[in-house]
């Protein structure tokens, strides 16, 4: 192949003629005649030739014209006719699939498609046309997949008329594996029945949501609940914010004051702890509870724990909770006896719903970029697209 042949980048191409106006035509054809598709016979006759014009790519700000010649053949063997097939170029398109890709690719980095109108020549519905074809290719690759071993589960909302949607995600190669419409049991029934390689699911994250540990209890019996170390930790702070709501209303509105409380107490500077120290000196009750609120903290933050050292800190763990239970803050402590287990598996494993989270805010851009979404298989094929494609398109 001369270097001016493989300037197109299409394989089995002799350019004949290249001619450069308002954009760049090149006349080409086929290399060498083929062999039959069907009975792989080279007795073959040329019975016509037709044109094809193709838009391929840009070169520069000029847009690259394909005039391409194609014969159509007759097997002498087999009696049976077609038309020579070019590598990257499908049947009665306008466009090769290098052009389609390079649309595709701009758009989904977030050219506009009026933009891509004035630079590629092509309609908006075009663009969007082609966009959803190379989604759909992808998310066709991610068909079939079992569920993987690490499986965090959360809610996020999708529109007022249709409500929320369940994320579900593969923490341990950080891509969303499925998003399903509805939060409830009820509404996910369906989906998870017919959900493959729900046995292979041997830890699954979520927030405090009796809800999905039910449908996690159900549906993945392999499967051992972790609590999410954010959501537990966001729980005691709300529940002493509460009870200080309670106890000092007036302090309870000082800025200063509730950003020193909610933070930890090892993050305090000298200066602040003597002053969150002085307002505490002046509430016994509140100052009982905000020390006991810290050293559960301290429990809920550890992670990575050997087996034998979480053994030796779960006595200490479940008196701090006993003495919760004699406090004002018996609901809280109501709640973390009931979610024990998995709490105390925080300690073990590191892996939390944060990757989640990030994907949440990702599908609230894509959402934001789109102008929002009514159908939800379309939002449902974008994320997926953007957030759980691990595939290669190649090029041609």
């Amino acid at each position: 192949m001369s270097p001016i042949d493989s300037i197109l980048g299409i394989p089995g191409l002799v350019v004949q003629a290249v001619k450069r106006m308002k954009d760049i035509h090149v006349w080409a054809g086929p290399r060498k005649r083929p062999v039959c598709m069907y009975c792989a016979s080279d007795q073959l006759r040329i019975k016509a030739t037709y044109q094809r014009t193709l838009k391929h790519t840009r070169q520069g700000n000029k847009l690259v014209v394909l005039h391409l010649r194609v014969p159509k053949y007759h097997c002498i063997d087999c009696n049976r006719y077609f038309r020579h097939r070019f590598a990257g170029i499908r049947p009665r398109l306008r466009a090769t699939e290098t052009y389609r890709l390079e649309v595709f690719e701009a758009h989904e980095g977030g050219v506009s498609q009026r933009k891509l109108t004035h630079t590629h020549r092509i309609g908006s519905a075009t663009v969007e046309r082609w966009y959803q074809s190379f989604v759909k290719q992808r998310v066709s690759e991610l068909s079939g997949r079992s569920c993987p071993q690490i499986l965090g589960i959360d809610e996020h909302f999708f529109t007022r008329k249709r409500g929320y949607a369940t994320t579900l995600v593969d923490l341990k190669n950080h891509k969303v594996f499925d998003v399903v419409l509805g939060r409830s049991e009820a509404s996910l029934r369906s989906y998870l029945k017919r959900l493959p390689g729900k046995e292979n699911v041997r830890v699954i994250v979520m927030d405090l949501s009796e809800t999905y540990r039910r449908i996690a209890q159900q549906y993945f019996p392999n499967a051992m609940i972790v609590a999410d170390r954010f959501h537990v930790v966001r729980l005691v702070n709300q529940h002493f914010l509460k009870l200080w709501q309670q106890y000092d209303p007036e302090g309870r509105k000082n800025r200063g004051l509730l950003s020193l409380m909610r933070r930890h107490h090892w993050r305090l500077t000298t200066v602040q702890k003597e002053n969150l120290h002085q307002y505490l000196a002046q509430e016994p009750v509140l100052q009982a509870l905000y020390f006991a609120k810290q050293q559960l903290n301290g429990f809920l933050v550890m992670k990575s724990l050997k087996r034998k050292r979480a053994e030796k800190m779960m006595p200490q763990f479940l008196s701090l909770i006993a003495q919760f239970e004699q406090s004002p803050a018996r609901a809280l402590a109501q709640t973390l006896r009931s979610w024990l287990e998995p709490i105390v598996r925080m300690w073990r494993f590191t892996k939390s719903n944060g990757i989640t989270e990030g994907f949440h805010t990702k599908m609230e851009m894509l959402s934001r970029r789109a102008y929002g979404f009514r159908n939800f298989e379309n939002y449902r094929m974008r994320v997926l697209a953007q957030c759980g494609w691990n595939g290669v398109i190649n090029r041609v």
